[in-house]
């Protein structure tokens, strides 16, 4: 985690010690159990007594739990009720739901959305049956926005500006390991332009292939983007190109339609584009 920006650290409006302190909470992924001010200085690059400082204040607001037997610290309610009241205000969690599930139980594939936090997509909402083991991804967990098909799809929706903005951010994040990524988010790029989704194949984990669309609100929040993965052996480039996508890139459409209060395309259509032999620009173009 990058420290705050020399830009964003001048300007009179921010608040420095406010934004160290989201860093600090930041830092709790959900596979973490406890963490301790050395692990979290390291997460941060924050030196150490000023961590400390803020894990005291933190612990004393009621947002950290200290673990004194450790000398770790751990996210307490006061900070899981800020996530749960940003989830119960995402309207477009609860609204994909049944669509998600739909594309699931046709694919056995995990299907989740999400939304950008930083260099990452944080999951949001998802639905994984019991063919979906090789994927253990839950609400709350990250995925990469250069090398995986949710973060790529993302990517590409974005404003030409926002775009390249996020590509400074990513490139002083990775730093040398940039300009490989780069290429990758560029070919993603042309994807996205022919057939509507992105792709990642072994990209961001050697064993994943997914599908990912971006779905575009008129309401001023997002962008934010599903994905359908599943262990590369199932979901191979061609099955993605061919089928996984063109479902996903019709669940987001009939999404977009739902939320704009317009009549989705009938399961029929669907079905009927899909078996068209694969044609999937033109699938891609029904959807428009």
């Amino acid at each position: 985690m990058k420290r705050t920006g020399k830009k964003t650290a001048t300007d009179r409006n921010f608040v420095v010690a406010l934004s160290r302190g989201l860093d600090v909470l930041r830092a709790f992924q959900p596979s973490d159990g406890l963490l301790g001010n050395q692990e979290i200085a390291a997460r941060t690059n924050l030196p150490k007594p000023t961590v400390s400082r803020l894990t005291y204040t933190l612990t004393k607001l009621g947002y950290l739990t200290p673990v004194p037997r450790f000398e770790k610290y751990q996210l307490a309610p006061a900070a899981m009720a800020l996530g749960y009241a940003a989830l119960s205000n995402l309207g477009v969690r609860h609204l994909s739901e049944p669509f998600r599930e739909e594309v699931m139980r046709a694919t056995g594939g995990a299907v989740a959305i999400g939304g950008r936090d930083r260099h990452s997509m944080i999951y949001f909402g998802q639905s994984r049956g019991s063919e979906t083991v090789g994927v253990q991804l839950d609400v709350g967990s990250r995925v990469p926005i250069a090398t995986s098909a949710m973060g790529r799809a993302y990517f590409w929706a974005l404003a030409e500006e926002d775009r390249a903005e996020l590509s400074r951010v990513l490139r002083e994040h990775y730093g040398s390991r940039w300009p490989k990524m780069r290429d990758g988010l560029e070919r993603s790029g042309e994807t996205v332009a022919k057939y509507g989704f992105a792709i990642s194949v072994g990209d961001w984990h050697d064993d994943i292939g997914a599908a990912g669309v971006a779905l575009k609100l008129n309401d001023g929040t997002g962008p934010y983007a599903f994905n359908c993965g599943a262990p590369a052996f199932r979901f191979t480039e061609e099955r993605l190109i061919n089928d996984i996508g063109p479902r996903l890139l019709a669940m987001v459409r009939n999404i977009e339609a739902a939320l704009g209060g317009l009549m989705p395309h009938s399961k029929k259509e669907v079905s009927k584009k899909l078996k068209s032999g694969g044609k999937v620009a033109r699938v891609a173009e029904g959807f428009r």
